[in-house]
């Protein structure tokens, strides 16, 4: 288990994670952070283009599934609801029991299985220590609150070190 905190590969937004990205990679299971991966902590429901992307994901045979250490286990599950796609709940990334569980309920093993989030010290530590492909997205909404600027800034090292490796490729 590796304790890297650097990423694979570096995206703006999770619009750019495509399924032919992911299947040159052999990725057949999507795991994603939901709270500034796919949507502004203060968002409720999908929109339309979460919608597409998750139903492009699902056509090209990739499974998607959240993985979330938020606290508010209605919001997650109305969220998900609502795509149609499952969820881990109470992950406590960046543990990997719930990226473990989640690819054991989805019958995936790690060698088939992406992370995509957009923190360094829970999403990228946990798929890297659980052996999956690790991917990052720029915050959804930004860093607004002093100590979400703080912790950007903390990442901007391990993002360039990505750059440097060539993390624009997977």
């Amino acid at each position: 288990m590796p304790l890297s905190l650097t990423p694979r590969r570096l995206f703006e937004s999770y619009r750019e994670v495509t399924p032919e990205i992911l299947r040159r990679s052999g990725v057949t299971l999507l795991l994603s952070d939901l709270d500034y991966t796919l949507a502004p902590k203060s968002c409720r429901r999908p929109d339309q283009d979460l919608r597409d992307w998750i139903a492009g994901m699902q056509a090209a045979g990739i499974e998607v599934m959240i993985v979330s250490n938020n606290r508010s286990g209605l919001r997650v599950e109305e969220f998900c609801g609502d795509l149609g796609i499952g969820y881990q709940g109470h992950a406590g990334k960046p543990s990997t029991r719930g990226l473990r569980a989640a690819m054991e309920r989805a019958g995936a093993s790690p060698d088939h299985t992406a992370m995509l989030g957009d923190k360094l010290l829970t999403d990228m530590l946990a798929a890297n220590r659980a052996g999956v492909l690790a991917l990052m997205v720029e915050p959804l909404g930004g860093a607004v609150t002093l100590w979400q600027k703080v912790l950007h800034a903390l990442q901007s090292p391990f993002k360039a070190l990505c750059r440097r490796r060539g993390g624009q490729e997977v």
